[in-house]
């Protein structure tokens, strides 16, 4: 079943991402933005271990998601020939020491535990910090780009020969069985969001559909033995809404849940069990839910400054905070916002995420490209654009332009503009005998 379905689905990922056809200036500026947010990755790592900050400020720990989003940014950069593929190696490889040789232990100040890795790291020591978790789905996003590193370096020099049983060794020694859920409950059987050596593990579990889709595909590729179980707990809680005519989906309101399982998997004619049923595949789905938000900031229903055709897109990111409520509005700090239509939206307060936009490049492109041409022109000089392109948010309403960029942000605009380019990543992470194993044992089947 393997061969039909991988040869029988690359075909299928052949078709065109877009009727939409850029223009000149539109190709350059797209450059212009994927490398400048490509340069997050280069400034803001620390050169000795690998490790890359949260958030661009001088104190920010690291992220391991941000690392994970690295590896991917790094071998673009390489391609792109923004770096030489040895600097990209030698990141690669530096990193993936440091995670390899960092403490697995119980101790509440190691690195990780039973292959997994805590949230957030010291830059330097590499220890745990802010007494975060031992994230599942953080730790997902690591071994997605350690996966990719291992099909990108394939040559046989030693470099690159370490890169890949790394790789391995990291992915392998993830325990995905001793993260489930128990067998009763909401969340049976599913994987937890965590544990802490304080609490133990988190009361709640990975159900869809959000963000997790892709540690489902990574659990079940890495032999864990709960994947089939857990993965239909995940399906049956799904939301499927048509917020708009013709825009039916499961819905997640922050675009950052249909963005990043899709930034490392080519979903195109590809069908699980909830394809089967309602006829739609993941990357379809991320369309529709792209279309949702651009059709609700040309709503506007809550009358924000700024919202419309070419000023959308809302997702988890930064916002003005307290200090710039007014008597008419109040404003949150960082938030996962979101829209899924008028009827289920979340932490709306008129602030607009760069990111939201650039990262569905793939699945809209004709909205995509005007939108982030439009910000720029409109709103770059009076700061939304930086030396890594747009930063994290900004919100006319309260004349607001965020500061900082974060790492997980900058992360999927540097891979979706890739994957909309030229495919990189989804040719050769649909290559990974993980990823093509997971995807088997998950049942997704080819469009019939």
């Amino acid at each position: 079943m393997a061969v039909c379905l991988f040869n029988c689905e690359r075909k299928q990922s052949a078709r065109p991402l877009s009727e939409y056809t850029p223009a000149a200036a539109d190709t350059a500026f797209l450059d212009t933005l994927q490398r400048r947010s490509f340069l997050y990755f280069i400034h803001e790592t620390n050169p000795a271990n690998g490790l890359v900050k949260d958030r661009s400020t001088e104190d920010s720990p690291a992220s391991i998601a941000a690392v994970g989003f690295a590896f991917p940014a790094w071998a673009i950069g390489a391609e792109r020939k923004w770096i030489p593929r040895e600097d990209a190696a030698w990141r690669t490889l530096t990193a993936l020491r440091f995670f390899w040789r960092a403490e697995q232990s119980a101790d509440p100040l190691a690195a990780g535990y039973q292959g997994f890795y805590y949230h957030f790291l010291d830059m330097k020591t590499g220890k745990r910090v802010w007494n975060c978790e031992l994230s599942t789905v953080d730790t997902g996003w690591l071994i997605a780009g350690i996966r990719f590193a291992a099909q990108y370096f394939n040559r046989e020099n030693p470099e690159e020969q370490e890169i890949r049983m790394l790789a391995d060794s990291l992915t392998r020694r993830v325990k995905w069985d001793w993260m489930t859920m128990p067998d009763s409950g909401k969340y049976a059987s599913t994987i937890t969001m965590g544990w802490r050596p304080e609490e133990g593990f988190h009361h709640m579990g990975w159900v869809g559909y959000n963000e997790a889709l892709l540690i489902y595909v990574i659990a079940a590729g890495s032999n864990y033995q709960g994947a089939t179980k857990a993965y239909q707990q995940w399906l049956g809680h799904y939301d499927w809404r048509e917020p708009y005519p013709a825009l039916a989906h499961a819905v997640f309101p922050p675009l950052f849940g249909h963005q990043w399982s899709q930034m490392f998997v080519d979903f195109r004619g590809l069908w699980d069990d909830f394809g089967r049923e309602k006829g739609i595949d993941y990357f379809e789905n991320s369309r529709r839910a792209t279309l949702t938000q651009w059709h609700y900031a040309i709503e506007n229903p809550r009358g924000w400054a700024g919202y419309d055709s070419l000023i959308w897109g809302l997702t988890a990111c930064d916002g003005p905070g307290e200090a710039y409520n007014t008597a008419k509005h109040s404003f949150l700090g960082y938030a996962g916002r979101g829209s899924s239509g008028p009827d289920l939206v979340f932490f709306d307060d008129g602030t607009i995420a760069p990111t939201a936009s650039a990262s569905s490049i793939a699945f809209a492109p004709e909205i995509v490209l005007p939108t982030l041409k439009a910000m720029y022109e409109r709103y770059g000089e009076k700061g939304l654009w930086g030396p890594y392109g747009f930063r994290d948010g900004f919100n006319p309403t309260a004349e607001w332009w965020g500061q900082d960029y974060l790492g997980i942000d900058q992360g999927p605009i540097v891979i979706m503009i890739e994957n909309y380019r030229s495919g990189l990543v989804w040719k050769l992470m649909m290559q990974d005998p993980v990823i093509r194993k997971g995807l088997e044992v998950l049942e997704f089947r080819k469009k019939p």
